[in-house]
């Protein structure tokens, strides 16, 4: 819905308002689809973030801070997770888990593929290239938190979760 909201704006005349509103666009598309999968997969918006961070992705504090859950229904969310056998005692994923983990990671992405598809493989591949070095930029001055995948991707996702000089 939040895709879809976002596609019916009026396009800005500025070039770096129609960039960030079409990147808004596809993040929105992205998440509108994330969603579809995870209530398919019967996990709430808390239990969706615990099982983010037990997967590694995402530090724990930083989701919690961020979306401001209360620790309250953060230690619900991880009580459920492990009723269901999707967590172990010490928080982490079960292979149960893991494999919901990847589900939903894998239908997110067939969800979120139409836009690329359409634009296809070598124009996706040139965009990446064009916005790489903004991204870098952005990362550099701090502007997203380490750990936040919101935004990179690859070798710049991979870099912001390392320790500060292991760039």
């Amino acid at each position: 819905m939040l895709g879809a909201a976002n596609q019916a704006l009026d396009r800005p005349g500025a070039p770096h308002l129609r960039l960030w509103q079409a990147l808004t666009t596809l993040r929105e598309h992205r998440g509108d689809g994330h969603v579809a999968v995870l209530v398919a997969h019967g996990l709430g918006p808390v239990a969706a973030m615990v099982l983010k961070a037990a997967a590694g992705e995402s530090d724990p504090a930083l989701l919690r801070e961020g979306r401001r859950w209360d620790p309250a229904d953060w230690r619900a969310a991880e009580t459920e997770l492990r009723e269901r056998g999707r967590l172990d005692d010490e928080g982490r994923l079960t292979p149960a888990g893991a494999a919901v983990h990847t589900d939903v990671e894998a239908g997110t992405d067939a969800a979120a593929e139409q836009p690329w598809a359409r634009l296809g493989r070598d124009a996706t591949a040139r965009l990446a290239g064009l916005l790489e070095p903004l991204a870098r930029t952005v990362l550099k001055a701090g502007l997203i938190p380490a750990g936040n995948p919101v935004g990179l991707t690859g070798t710049l996702w991979n870099a912001s979760r390392r320790p500060a000089g292991q760039e």
